[in-house]
């Protein structure tokens, strides 16, 4: 189970964030529709996902080449509503990268 010590620092940092809000949004992200968004470099994105992961917030799944991050659906119930209340309410705060998201060419395809 993961302490709010973890989680507060977890998101403590801008990226970290951000990628979580878009995941809020949109259930399930690949480390290339974070790049787009965020327009950021792949291995930042991923290094940050992974410390995600490691802290619990995130789980991960492999479809072919890609893999696919949502958030861990074992978090107790005040993170989640940590998380669900911040992503209803900032949603100004990750605007530029839905906006960047929702123009992103070549998304890859959900199974």
């Amino acid at each position: 189970m993961i302490s709010p010590t973890v989680c507060f620092k977890s998101l403590s940092d801008e990226t970290r964030l951000k990628c979580v809000l878009l995941i809020m949004q949109h259930e399930e992200l690949c480390v290339c529709e974070l790049m787009a968004a965020l327009n950021d470099i792949q291995p930042k994105i991923s290094r940050h996902l992974a410390k995600l992961r490691q802290n619990g917030l995130l789980v991960d799944r492999r479809q072919g080449q890609w893999v696919y991050y949502r958030i861990n659906p074992e978090l107790p119930e005040w993170a989640c509503q940590v998380l669900a209340e911040t992503s209803r309410e900032n949603q100004s705060f990750i605007k530029q990268e839905q906006f960047n998201l929702l123009h992103m060419q070549e998304r890859p395809i959900r199974e």
